[in-house]
């Protein structure tokens, strides 16, 4: 536990600087292409992530599982073998997705837009962006098998650096595509858009190179490893499968809750707004919720789910083990940085809502964007308890239950969502998401405190306690930015300082609070040591 900062670093500093770097790029790209060519580019890339989970089944992190397993017995031939049975089946998924995804783009489009207007998003101009980040799916899999094989040997570099690359190599041929398309050759924002998907098999093609250069180096030693091996299981390939998919199942879950929503928001969202008579503003506001806001959001949620994360394994341990006390405590503390993280996090992008909203993306129709980014920013909150429950059921040997929740968090989205909107416009599908995702997280802490009798009493005093915290934290904004706007300058220049002045503020009081009262250490298990000689404590 004492090490737990130490491997969110290893465990989740790719993936949050990924997110980071995704969430950075989209500022120059909607100067480029705007509130039509997010929403475009959103509709294309929420199908793409979801044929991605349907594509690799959740293999490539059940490959590291059952590699490392194997490994640990000195058994490396059958993790070899493995691995070269589960690349032949990513390499079939992936091609068979690809084809899936490609064909269906024009049903999919058809589907998702009513509308024909020339001036709006059109149905044709959904299906091309679909097609062109489709071809991606011929490399993920079987790139996402590479890399689960290396975690199984312990080797996180691989994985890492790909990841980064992939994500630098995708932006500068989105940012780079979408300037010469629409400043250079005036080319229209669809064009833009449409290559900005492909650069998703572009930023692929640079990972498959990080890894094979990997993959070279690594070999001699892999080679040497089945040299020195004298035992093997020699598993048939079907019980290796089966296996397998024991492993697999639970993984995909997690990463599939997001994306079916936002799909479920593609399907219903423009028809509701348009039989709202709000068909004007439906392409903009998609964009400012889905895409933009979205970006925002999620960033304290990656951090935070890290963390979290980085407690399960010696979870799972305390479970089989069956040391209760520990596995109390360790859920509690997962739980708790949650709230910790998110929960000011959610609360201050949420009163500075148009400001940050206004600072990163323009002050165009910032009414609309900034209100409902204060509405979306608490849903992350939910977000991240939902990916933490659910992986606490599967540490706990309760994975199947996680499926049940996410089922009903789906149909209750599914059954609301268009009545949602036409009652409270764009909002309403922030609604349907936070109702869905709530009912989702409600169900799986009652699966964990009923499965293993977990009080939540620990939980529920730090979290007042945190809210005392957030609430001084948030007279403090408060004050700051009415006293601010006396001063600065109006627009986007000024809505910058005063989000600067406020996020420093805000954020200084909230963690002061909480160094000085011992809460931090507590949640996070630790001291943290450049706070202990920055205050001198």
């Amino acid at each position: 536990m004492s090490n737990i900062v130490r491997g969110t670093m290893l465990l989740t500093g790719a993936s949050f600087l990924s997110k980071f770097l995704g969430m950075i790029y989209v500022i120059p790209f909607n100067s480029l292409v705007g509130a039509t060519g997010g929403t475009l580019f959103a509709y294309a890339y929420t199908p793409y992530n979801i044929f991605i989970s349907l594509s690799t089944v959740g293999v490539p992190l059940a490959v590291s599982k059952f590699v490392a397993k194997y490994n640990a017995v000195g058994d490396y031939e059958t993790g070899m073998r493995m691995f070269r049975t589960g690349m032949a089946l990513m390499i079939g998924t992936g091609v068979l997705a690809f084809f899936a995804m490609f064909f269906s783009a024009d049903w999919l489009a058809a589907q998702m837009i009513t509308s024909q207007d020339a001036k709006s998003i059109t149905s044709a101009d959904v299906a091309f962006v679909i097609k062109m980040v489709s071809f991606a799916l011929i490399l993920i899999p079987a790139m996402s098998i590479v890399r689960g094989f290396f975690q199984g040997h312990h080797s996180m570099g691989p994985t890492a650096i790909s990841q980064i690359m992939e994500q630098i190599v995708r932006i500068a041929f989105i940012l780079g595509g979408s300037f010469v398309i629409v400043s250079v050759l005036n080319g229209s924002v669809i064009a833009a858009v449409g290559f900005s998907t492909f650069s998703a098999f572009l930023g692929a093609v640079a990972s498959c190179f990080v890894l094979w250069v990997y993959w070279r180096k690594r070999q001699p030693y892999i080679q040497r490893q089945l040299q020195q091996q004298i035992y093997t299981h020699d598993l048939r390939t079907r019980d290796m499968l089966a296996e397998l998919f024991r492993y697999a199942g639970p993984f995909i879950l997690v990463g599939l809750a997001t994306p079916v929503y936002q799909l479920i928001d593609q399907f219903t969202f423009e028809r509701a707004m348009v039989a709202s008579n709000q068909e004007d503003i439906w392409a903009f506001a998609y964009s400012a919720m889905n895409f933009y806001g979205h970006k925002l959001v999620i960033i304290p949620v990656t951090l935070a789910t890290g963390l979290s994360l980085a407690i399960l394994p010696e979870m799972t341990k305390s479970f089989t083990q069956k040391n209760s006390v520990f596995l109390e405590k360790q859920i509690n503390q997962a739980l708790q940085i949650i709230m910790f993280l998110i929960l000011p996090a959610a609360v201050g992008l949420s009163i500075l809502s148009k400001e940050a909203y206004g600072t990163l993306f323009g002050i165009d129709n910032i009414q609309i964007s900034g209100q409902l980014l204060a509405w979306y920013a608490p849903v992350a909150l939910v977000f991240g308890l939902f990916t933490v429950s659910s992986s606490i059921l599967q540490s706990i040997n309760q994975q199947r239950f996680a499926v049940i929740s996410l089922s009903a968090g789906v149909l209750v989205k599914l059954l609301f969502n268009i009545q949602l909107i036409y009652v409270f416009g764009a909002k309403g599908a922030i609604f349907g998401t936070a109702l869905a995702a709530g009912i989702a997280v409600i169900l799986n802490l009652w699966r964990i405190s009923t499965a293993i009798q977990f009080s939540y009493k620990q939980l529920m005093k730090r979290t007042i306690l945190i809210g005392i915290f957030i609430a001084i934290m948030c007279l403090i904004i408060i004050l700051l930015r009415f006293l601010l706007y006396l001063v600065v300058p109006e627009g986007r220049f000024g809505m910058s300082i005063v989000l600067t002045v406020c996020v420093v503020a805000g954020g200084m009081v909230y963690l002061g609070l909480a160094y000085y009262s011992t809460l931090m250490e507590r949640v996070l298990g630790r001291r943290i040591g450049f706070l202990d000689k920055l205050f001198r404590r």
